[in-house]
């Protein structure tokens, strides 16, 4: 299996790539610039030495890793550049599935949730690619720090929301290889509570009131004692 990280040259995109990479996932590292992806993949590539079993990263520009995807493409660019990365790709993208991981922040203030008239940014993708490429919402919510301390067990649950079931469930099975648990939140209208999640988190996680960082939520099940 080989998926493709668009915008994997950021904190969110180098974490995600060793965490599957780790995992046995092979990643096209994608970015706007093919030598800085490069770069970047060497780098990653050397955190990873010594793991048994593990993925390759490679570095590429953009449409080329949509390209070298088998099937799965995760967009972790920021908000500014999401319509504008889709439209560059959307012709490489069609019969894949495209993971948006991209939350709509306010400009001047990330403590804020400020979507697109669409409802949100996975409703958006969805709109902009049309029928043709299957939109699923995912890993909004787990903090970059986490994931690139690879001593750290990511610590969180995710939400996968889509329109179209089956894909949801084929990302909720690569999440699973990263050990975590992932739940699927129903259509893509549900990004809009997934995504205003993450600036909640990010409040908490700046409060001097709150003496931790880099928290993430958990689904929890009844406890069948009490």
């Amino acid at each position: 299996m080989k998926i493709a990280i668009l915008g994997g040259t950021g904190p969110q995109g180098q974490g995600l790539a060793l965490r599957f990479a780790r995992a046995g996932v092979d990643v096209a590292l994608g970015s706007r610039e093919r030598a800085r992806s490069e770069e970047i993949a060497a780098s990653l590539n050397g955190k990873l030495d010594g793991h048994p079993g593990r993925g390759s990263i490679d570095g590429y520009a953009n449409d080329e890793a949509v390209r070298e995807a088998h099937e799965i493409v995760m967009l972790a660019v920021p908000y500014a550049g999401h319509g504008a990365t889709l439209d560059s790709i959307r012709k490489d993208l069609h019969g894949k599935i495209l993971v948006d991981l991209v939350v709509p922040l306010a400009q001047n203030d990330p403590k804020l949730y400020s979507p697109p008239p669409e409802g949100s940014a996975t409703e958006a993708a969805q709109a902009l690619l049309g029928d043709s490429t299957r939109v699923v919402g995912a890993l909004h919510n787990v903090s970059a720090h986490t994931l690139n301390h690879l001593e750290q067990r990511i610590n969180c649950d995710v939400l996968v929301c889509g329109n179209d079931s089956l894909a949801a469930q084929t990302v909720m099975d690569l999440i699973g290889k990263l050990d975590v648990s992932a739940y699927y939140a129903g259509p893509a209208s549900s990004a809009r509570c997934i995504e205003a999640i993450t600036p909640i988190l990010i409040r908490l996680n700046i409060s001097k009131k709150v003496p931790f960082s880099h928290a993430g939520i958990r689904i929890w099940a009844p406890d069948a004692s009490v």
